[in-house]
């Protein structure tokens, strides 16, 4: 994949769109203006990644389709077509074969699905990398909602302590 070439995943209802470093500063800048973002839209958890992922561009060191992702809704689909409701995405490229995700959508949205539409299809596409075989979700104790969402994606708990519980999704070919 070459620097600027984007990855879109279709997820179900949705589609998860990768933010490229120029469009993570817009993000970053206050973004677009022209009603293609849902209310709520960008969300408290948003701007670290997008930061993260240009100094990450900046360094040399942005892998692409390992970054962060927009659920967007279809342009002939949703109660806001076209519309970016979330986002989801990886904390950083593989690391001895795992890598974290995290995600969060507008609260308009949520309880519809989207989200473990959208968890089920990065995980599928992350587990056809090469070199990855685990990916791995971490939420807070009492996030239910978020928990619920991994399992329903196949996730499985593997620890639970007094500051999150973290889950792990592991490709076939690890499972022996």
């Amino acid at each position: 994949m070459v620097a600027g070439q984007r990855v879109e995943i279709r997820a179900g209802r949705v589609v998860l769109r990768e933010v490229l470093p120029a469009e993570a500063e817009r993000l970053v800048d206050g973004g677009p203006r022209d009603g293609s973002w849902a209310d709520g839209y960008p969300l408290p958890g948003t701007l670290p990644p997008a930061r993260a992922l240009i100094a990450q561009a900046h360094d040399g060191v942005w892998r692409p389709g390992f970054g962060m992702y927009q659920i967007v809704l279809p342009a002939n689909g949703g109660d806001q077509p076209g519309a970016v409701i979330g986002d989801i995405g990886f904390h950083t490229a593989p690391l001895v074969g795992s890598v974290e995700i995290g995600y969060g959508i507008v609260p308009i949205h949520r309880r519809h699905g989207y989200v473990t539409e959208a968890v089920n299809a990065l995980t599928a596409w992350a587990l056809t990398q090469p070199g990855v075989t685990e990916v791995r979700a971490e939420t807070e104790p009492d996030n239910v909602a978020s928990q619920n969402v991994l399992i329903r994606a196949g996730y499985a708990l593997v620890d639970v302590t007094a500051e999150a519980r973290r889950y792990h999704r592991i490709g076939a070919a690890s499972r022996g």
